[in-house]
């Protein structure tokens, strides 16, 4: 029986890597909900709205798309699983280290709502590099974004950081 599973990130930017975990997980479940969480703590390069609509671009014209939902929230995000009738969590993992983080987060997640399960997904193993972070340094000093992240997110950055290395 496939459900709705909730894909959580900041997603700032999206990557291919968070792109493949995306797909994998439109194959396991009828419907996978890509919800950007929005921290008020932390710097982002784009707003949660911003967010929302280059993840839209992204899968716009993707067989599996119709299966695909994307909001944004703040706050607990069993909260927001629970709000939105998903009673899974996709996670991407790339090497041991975020295994680590995800794994107590994961328990966290099953203490405070114990019907919410985690999965764990590994993207593709050209994809392990790739962080959002590596992609934000490789913009801001003018890389070519072209094997980390899709166009209209190359371009979106871009534009973000031309006048930063001017």
């Amino acid at each position: 029986m496939k459900t709705i599973a909730l894909y959580p990130g900041s997603f700032d930017p999206i990557t291919n890597g968070h792109l493949d975990i995306l797909e994998r997980a439109t194959r396991l479940f009828n419907t996978v909900i890509v919800t950007v969480a929005v921290n008020n703590k932390k710097d982002a390069v784009f707003t949660g709205e911003e967010r929302v609509e280059l993840i839209k671009e992204c899968i716009h014209d993707k067989e599996w798309a119709k299966q695909v939902e994307v909001n944004q929230f703040t706050g607990l995000l069993v909260d927001h699983a629970q709000k939105m009738k998903a009673d899974t969590l996709v996670r991407g993992v790339r090497q041991i280290s975020d295994f680590e983080y995800e794994f107590r987060m994961a328990l966290t997640n099953k203490r405070l709502a114990p019907e919410v399960d985690t999965i764990f997904l590994m993207p593709d193993e050209e994809f392990t590099f790739i962080s959002a972070s590596i992609v934000k340094e490789v913009a801001y000093w003018g890389g070519d974004l072209s094997s980390f992240v899709p166009s209209n997110v190359a371009k979106a950055l871009k534009d973000k950081f031309q006048d930063k290395t001017e």
